[in-house]
């Protein structure tokens, strides 16, 4: 009886870890919005929401002008992720917002910050500031 505690952790522990992307939907299931719809003009507000599933946002490149102020809202529409853009010091997790001023031009990676299973590493775009 006491060898079917450890063994019964262990397949506890395999199957959590499986299923570390799966988490089920988030309960903010906001209406996706195009990367390219707002506002123009240097300086403009900007409300950008990524939809995350497993293994993929639903926006590969975001395009903003130099001196916006972004606001990021990520939507997690299938398992637990987050976003996190480098040279930016920005992260956001599902269901949150965050909102930074674009001050310096370039392209510059994001990707998920929560390990999320197999596909990890392919959940990732570029912010592209011009």
């Amino acid at each position: 009886m006491n060898k079917w505690i450890p063994v019964s952790g262990l397949l506890l522990a395999a199957a959590l870890t499986a299923t570390a992307c799966g988490g089920g939907k988030s309960d903010n299931a906001a209406p996706a919005a195009s990367a390219a719809a707002s506002a123009a003009s240097s300086g403009a507000a900007r409300t950008i929401t990524v939809n995350a599933k497993n293994f993929e946002f639903d926006q590969k490149e975001i395009k903003v002008k130099k001196g916006d102020s972004v606001t990021i809202a990520l939507n997690n529409s299938q398992g637990n992720h987050g976003l996190k853009i480098e040279g930016y010091d920005v992260e956001v997790k599902g269901g949150k917002s965050v909102t930074f001023t674009a001050d310096k031009a370039g392209e510059f990676n994001f990707s998920c910050s929560i390990m999320c299973g197999a596909g990890h590493a392919e959940m990732t775009g570029k912010l592209i500031v011009e």
